[in-house]
């Protein structure tokens, strides 16, 4: 996989002043990977490559070449030893999770060992030791973890998967000579003593009974340092607590999830910040909407203080119809107001056996305030129609056009979306976008227009892409994980092969 960005200096929407576009103008990364199995060993190798790039920081050049990931594994009867890149999770992830998102550039691996037995056919166990990875490097501080998990059937519709969750993280000697110093900058009234080690546990449980499904989870973590809301490090324990329940039968399918946390920040060390050094994942309340305008204003999962709740219901009246209605509400621990949405959602299939038509609308209300950390910019309300509309021309060409419109007083003010795709089934798929400032609120980027050209080609196993892109600054999520991006205007490239 090869990304390459040829950056395109446009200051009229704030694309400019850094190295990247005013001295470097290009650069891209790379991963190359390779799995072999055999004899009972699986032998993975990854090599990694960033050459002035924006993934890290989408302001600051990054580079570096070097072994990105390996590991071994050697199955043997019911035991399985893997040493090197490990990534995997303990439950949901609330606990842990080891993962790639190379998007975000999270890469989290745990360098180290883990072994996994089975102890019956009904109860797994494993365990794990190591150093998280950081790019070419490793964090300092060790990580330790257990995991038993059960898989049993109870009667002929009643079925649970239970799990067990241990980990310790300890603290290495220049990390708490950090967090030693940032107390000792504090008030005397606000200075505690750190601890080297933290201890955290999660019991969760999936329970599925007819057309029913329960999974909860709750996690609890020991007094550790860690950030709260204004960065300023105080000594803490944290908790957690998050569930959906489902129910699901013909013609209709219901969904209720609910999460409350409470200093809930699991890191490498206190040391660490945004998206770096996080030994965790926490699952999002919030639907992420695939509309690019509704995309923009995607709340994070937050560790530290968050209660929240959303339900959705899935309806289908005919073979030919889905209607979708959704509500999330999410709120502070202090009850400070952070996200709601309304959104309702009609798919149809019976216009003819060429035609597909979606169409709905969303209002929301975001802190930006809160979660862009932007003082005296409140909560943006919007109300965001939007329809999409699918013809096949034939088997393998179909035609598709996007059309958005959010209206809001907030941030940029109102926008219009509007999309052209149109797919040669199996090999090219052209697309062409813009989003247009109907009703611009900010004086500091006088461009209207945020035009998207895109090509790709398929042969077999590898894929070319080619984009045109002039990107507004805003927030990109993945899986509830955000960052702030700046704007972005140029030519980008990439390369996907699998053989």
């Amino acid at each position: 996989m090869s990304n390459v960005n040829f950056f395109q200096r446009d200051t009229a929407i704030n694309a400019a002043d850094n190295p990247l576009y005013d001295n470097l103008l290009s650069g891209g990364e790379a991963w190359m990977s390779l799995r072999y199995s055999n004899y009972g060993f699986t032998g993975f190798l990854r090599m990694d490559a960033f050459h002035n790039s924006n993934l890290q920081n989408p302001t600051q050049p990054m580079s570096g070449f070097g072994i990105g990931a390996w590991s071994i594994s050697k199955e043997w009867k019911k035991l399985t030893a893997t040493g090197g890149y490990i990534y995997d999770q303990i439950g949901s992830g609330i606990l842990f999770r080891s993962y790639e998102d190379r998007g975000l550039l999270i890469d989290n691996a745990l360098v180290g060992l883990a072994l996994k037995y089975e102890l019956t056919p009904e109860i797994m166990v494993k365990g794990f030791t190591g150093q998280q990875k950081n790019v070419f490097q490793r964090y300092q501080p060790i990580i330790k973890g257990l995991n038993i998990e059960g898989d049993w059937q109870l009667g002929k519709t009643v079925h649970i998967t239970p799990g067990f969750g241990a980990l310790n993280r300890t603290l290495d000697k220049g990390s708490m000579d950090n967090v030693v110093n940032n107390i000792n900058n504090l008030p005397i009234g606000d200075r505690f003593v750190p601890n080297y080690n933290m201890y955290a546990f999660t019991f969760y449980n999936t329970l599925t009974a007819g057309d029913f499904s329960w999974y909860i989870e709750g996690a609890y973590k020991t007094s550790e340092a860690i950030n709260d809301l204004s960065g300023t490090l105080r000594g803490s324990d944290g908790n957690i607590v998050y569930s959906t329940l489902g129910y699901a039968r013909k013609g209709v399918a219901i969904t209720l999830s609910g999460k409350r946390t409470e200093h809930f920040v699991m890191r490498t060390s206190p040391n660490e910040i945004l998206n770096f050094g996080m030994l965790n994942w926490q699952p999002i309340i919030a639907q992420i909407r695939p509309q690019r305008l509704i995309a923009r204003y995607t709340p994070p999962s937050l560790d530290y203080s968050e209660i929240g709740g959303a339900a959705n219901v899935l309806i289908n009246p005919t073979d030919n119809m889905d209607l979708n209605f959704s509500y999330t509400h999410i709120n502070t621990l202090d009850d400070l107001k952070l996200y709601r949405e309304f959104y309702a959602e009609a798919n149809f299939r019976g216009l003819g056996d060429k035609i597909l038509l979606d169409i709905g609308a969303q209002y929301l209300e975001y802190n930006q305030e809160f979660y862009q950390s932007k003082a005296g910019w409140g909560t943006v309300k919007a109300i965001t129609p939007f329809a999409e509309f699918t013809y096949r021309v034939t088997r393998n060409q179909s035609f598709k056009v996007q059309a958005q419109y959010m209206s809001t007083e907030q941030d940029f003010g109102s926008w219009a979306f509007l999309g052209f795709e149109y797919a040669i089934a199996p090999k090219w798929s052209f697309a062409l976008s813009d989003m247009y400032n109907t009703d611009p609120k900010r004086t500091d980027v006088s461009g209207r227009h945020f035009y998207n050209v895109f090509l790709a080609y398929t042969a077999g196993a590898h894929r070319f892409s080619m984009a045109y892109v002039k990107q507004v600054e805003g927030v990109n999520c993945t899986g509830g994980v955000c960052r702030y991006e700046p704007a972005f205007s140029g030519l980008k490239l990439g390369i996907t092969s699998s053989f």
